[in-house]
């Protein structure tokens, strides 16, 4: 179905192939003239011509990350792959290849362009990402299920489609059916659809177009409610509450307790139990509600934070940019003045007054950096203190809460132990009234036996919870000093970046002065 060329050997996109690519776009694109300066910066190009090159593996493209136009039309491409890096893509041409599978384009969001004609194609799917979709071609291939047509509905931006040459467009239906599932469309197989064809395919299907649209609607009300649920769960998350606003910890401690299920059933037990439950459900909800009010309060300091950072640095720029004025507008007096004066001496001079002044403003721009790094430091640290205050109470105020639920286990425990101790002085007596299921019966062999499945049952339970209290404190702990160290990166950087910026520009300024003075002057 592609046009393969007997004379050469199936390949591989390596850099020399990809190098030539770039430089046979001329100097008319962008790709030609980057190829004629210093290096060829593949992360610069913004469009890349690779048809006709005997390609039988997409790769080695990851370095191309603005990349907006792709061109792989004629090759001999077997599979879509290798282009997860190229987010920015919004034209891309995979015709006439070997293609049997729409596969591998899940990160292409900005993609308004496909062209996969003249492949092996004969499903229309794995397409979701591609929202901004508004021109796909399909045409010869081997698509021969009208039903791929409705799964084109969910891309609301779709206006042109081709599909000719597939045994699909051989039915009779074809071209109202399609007209009357994508009523948006515009273009089909590359002739524009009339007013008069969308009327009728409308009216010929509109009963069935209804049912589609109303399980549309209750897929989309169903995909927002599990949307909602998830924000939700994330929320939770981030305030290290999730699961503990019900009964989900206390049914854990039961879903693998095979032992304490079968003890459920002794008489007495299931009223137990179910007190049991309400109170130990309280407390995990009494820790989710504190949990959030104090993830609040975190984001609120976080928040006022990098709000005063942000200030310090916006005046420390403020007040460097207007020192770097008045010296502009000095220096550029300074070397008018140079520049008139005739005499050697006064040249000199004014020269070194220059010089005086560029090592001024240095000094004065490394002296505003060194008073924002003072400045930061102590409003970091003091950040820390307070971060590092609100997690530790919170830990320990979460640590308390999960100590009444041991006690509520623990009393739970002695509890069903004085049940089950009667009920097998009762059943050795020969004295139990209630018909016992076989498999709790057998617990009842003799003390031990009864004692240590109470106990067992009693040990999954504290693990449970002393997990739950683990994991919460493991991972607030860890949020903290991600948090705390990221910052005190990012201060490192913004100085080191700040200081190069500064040496950059006075080291201009003095180049800028060199040249003068060995250029024009002596001259």
């Amino acid at each position: 179905m592609n046009r393969l060329c007997d004379s050469m050997e199936p390949r591989v996109m390596d850099d020399d192939m990809l190098k030539l690519a770039v430089g046979e776009q001329g100097p008319q694109e962008e790709a030609g003239q980057l190829a004629k300066q210093e290096g060829i910066l593949f992360k610069d190009v913004l469009s890349l011509q690779l048809d006709f090159r005997n390609i039988l593996r997409i790769d080695n493209l990851w370095q191309f990350e603005n990349l907006r136009k792709l061109q792989l039309d004629n090759n001999i491409i077997e599979k879509i792959e290798g282009l997860e890096n190229l987010t920015h893509l919004v034209w891309l041409d995979l015709s006439f290849n070997n293609i049997e599978t729409i596969e591998g384009l899940d990160t292409l969001v900005n993609l308004e362009d496909l062209s996969l004609f003249n492949n092996r194609i004969s499903k229309i799917d794995s397409l979701d990402a591609l929202v901004k979709l508004q021109v796909l071609s399909l045409g010869n291939n081997q698509i021969d299920n009208m039903m791929n047509i409705i799964y084109l509905r969910r891309f609301k931006c779709l206006r042109t489609l081709s599909l000719s040459g597939n045994p699909i467009s051989e039915a009779e239906d074809y071209k109202i059916f399609i007209c009357a599932h994508l009523p948006d469309l515009v273009y089909l197989d590359f002739r524009r659809i009339d007013d008069h064809t969308k009327e009728l395919a409308e009216a010929k299907h509109q009963y069935s177009i209804d049912e589609l649209k109303h399980q549309e609607n209750l897929m989309q009300v169903r995909l927002e409610d599990e949307q909602a649920r998830q924000e939700e769960l994330e929320k939770h998350k981030t305030a290290f509450v999730e699961h503990l606003n019900g009964s989900f910890l206390f049914d854990s401690m039961y879903a693998e307790d095979s032992e304490g299920n079968k003890l459920s059933y002794l008489p007495g037990v299931s009223e137990l139990l179910e007190a049991y439950k309400d109170k130990f459900v309280i407390i995990c909800v009494n820790i989710f509600e504190y949990g959030l009010k104090q993830q609040e309060k975190r984001k609120i300091e976080l928040d006022t934070f990098s709000e005063c950072v942000h200030e310090a640095i916006q005046e420390n720029q403020e007040q460097g940019k207007r020192k770097i004025a008045q010296f502009k507008e000095k220096h550029l007096s300074s070397l008018s003045a140079i520049r008139e004066e005739s005499e050697l001496p006064n040249i000199e001079k004014k020269i070194l007054e220059c010089s005086a002044d560029i090592s001024e403003l240095f000094n004065e721009l490394m002296m505003l950096e060194m008073q924002l790094v003072e400045q930061l430091e102590e409003t970091i640290n003091m950040f820390e203190r307070n971060i590092v205050d609100m997690v530790g109470l919170f830990i320990e105020n979460v640590q308390s809460l999960m100590a009444q639920c041991r006690d509520l286990e623990n009393h739970h425990h002695e509890k069903l132990l004085e049940i089950s101790i009667s009920t097998l002085e009762k059943i050795v007596v020969g004295d139990l009234d209630e018909d016992l299921p076989d498999d709790l019966r057998a617990l009842f062999v003799n003390k031990d036996t009864i004692v240590n499945a109470v106990g067992a049952s009693h040990d999954i339970h504290l693990l449970k919870i002393d997990n739950r209290e683990g994991e919460l404190v493991t991972r607030i702990n860890s949020w903290c000093t991600r948090l705390v160290d990221k910052i005190h990166k990012d201060e490192i950087m913004r100085n080191r970046k700040r200081v190069k910026e500064i040496n950059q520009y006075v080291d201009h300024m003095q180049s800028e002065l060199d040249n003068l003075e060995y250029g024009n002057i002596l001259d």
